[in-house]
């Protein structure tokens, strides 16, 4: 007994300094950023910040929010993300539903499709090329349509649709219920866990994507993450906010509270995000 419980014990030890590492792994970084951006540029440059700021001030968000195209593109990351994910997942959830039904003919062949699209794709030029052949560069649905459906999401909707009992579509279709009735009011209430899932991966992405602004959209509709990325590189992309005469002014501060500021609010969200996460997975939870 007396082994078993050392062995438990060191166990725990070493799943608890495993969790410690990896927490501090993720947040130090996040925290010598939000350091630096209320320090002072002297002590940036003498090299005296690290996790604790050093002449606390807040000049650098004042300067970061006398930038116009910095709102507009925090706006445009919003609309993108949200819209993006709506459209994915609706889009999402009339693929993953009828591919769920083995029954259906050419289930297979189109799921051999989904896979070897997952592996393998046009490359940049032929995205592109497609893009501008649909009229869509320069427009807000560049950012939304071409990427809609992602082959890994629709796998983990189609695997879960397929947990759901189907002697509860029968019941549904004897009480009256066409298909449509059946995912709206059955299907979907179910899938809380897979919709919030999904759906956190699909916002992550839509936030964070600056990529394919670059390529396809103009200055005025760039996200906040291609914002971001000018002003750290210190490219005249983004209007006044970055010009190329603006490189060696902008301060590391400044750079830094850029960070801080686009990445603030998927770190608050998530919190919530994770909580309806665990409530759909018991919503999703089917008694038998």
């Amino acid at each position: 007994m007396s082994r078993v419980r050392s062995s438990s014990r060191l166990f725990t030890l070493v799943v608890y300094l495993v969790m410690i590492f990896t927490v501090a792994v993720c947040l130090i970084p996040l925290l010598y950023m939000a350091a630096l951006s209320i320090s002072s540029p002297k002590a940036i440059i003498n090299n005296e910040v690290f996790l604790i700021p050093k002449g606390i001030t807040f000049e650098s968000y004042a300067k970061i929010f006398t930038y116009p195209n910095f709102f507009r593109a925090y706006g445009n990351t919003f609309f993108y993300t949200f819209a993006g994910t709506a459209i994915s997942l609706a889009l999402m959830i009339v693929f993953a539903y009828p591919l769920s039904k083995p029954r259906l003919k050419g289930t297979r062949g189109v799921m051999k499709l989904v896979i070897f699209s997952m592996f393998f794709s046009g490359g940049l030029i032929p995205n592109y090329l497609l893009v501008s052949s649909l009229r869509l560069t320069n427009t807000r649905w560049a950012m939304l349509l071409p990427f809609a459906i992602n082959q890994f999401n629709l796998i983990l909707l189609i695997n879960f649709f397929k947990t759901i009992p189907a002697d509860l579509e029968e019941a549904a279709i004897i009480d009256g219920l066409d298909w449509m009735g059946i995912l709206l009011k059955i299907i979907l209430p179910l899938s809380g866990a897979a919709l919030a899932t999904v759906g956190l991966y699909t916002a992550v992405f839509f936030w964070n994507d600056w990529f394919h602004g670059l390529i396809y959209l103009k200055s005025s509709q760039f996200p906040v993450m291609l914002f971001l990325r000018n002003i750290v590189t210190g490219t005249s992309m983004v209007g006044d906010a970055a010009g190329a005469g603006d490189k060696s002014t902008i301060a590391i501060s400044i750079k830094s509270a850029v960070i801080v500021t686009s990445t603030l609010p998927i770190i608050v969200l998530y919190p919530f995000l994770q909580r309806y996460f665990v409530k759909g997975v018991m919503i999703g939870a089917v008694k038998g």
